[in-house]
Formats: structure tokens, sequence, C-alpha cells
């Protein structure tokens, strides 16, 4: 590998700012926040979604009605 062209690879925290969640994970993000985490300074990176608060990962998933999508599709576009 080529000398000083890759970016800086370190443990960094990243907070979901919806569930509260904190989550120590190796990252090349740049930030200049830092946050004190198990005993250590971290540099932090604030994200607005993650696994922890994404509906697809907490099952929390809303349904939406396709029955009403098809129904609207048809009248506009649909046979007449």
């Amino acid at each position: 590998m080529k000398q000083d062209i890759h970016p800086d690879f370190r443990p960094v925290v990243f907070h979901d700012l919806t569930s509260n969640e904190k989550f120590l994970i190796g990252s090349t993000v740049a930030t200049s926040e830092t946050i004190e985490f198990e005993g250590e300074t971290y540099p932090l990176f604030k994200v607005e979604i993650s696994s922890a608060s994404h509906p697809f990962y907490t099952g929390k998933k809303a349904a939406i009605s396709a029955a009403g999508r098809v129904d609207k599709f048809n009248k506009r576009y649909g046979k007449k």
C-alpha cells in the first residue's frame, strides 16, 4: 500500500439520536467531537438512525396498505 494516502482507521463512537444508543465501531469518519465511553475518550459521530432505531431491525415496521395504492393506480391509468 502507498504511504500517507489512506484515512486513519480508529475506534469511533456512533450515537443514535433517535434511540440514544451508542456503538463503538472502527471507522475512518472524520469528526471533531469527542465523548467519554467506557472509561476512554473516543471521537463521536452522531447519526439520525441506526439498527437500534430503524423499523426494519426493531420489528416496528408499519404496514402500508397496498390495496389502496393499486386501486389508485388502476383508477388513474387502468383500462377504461
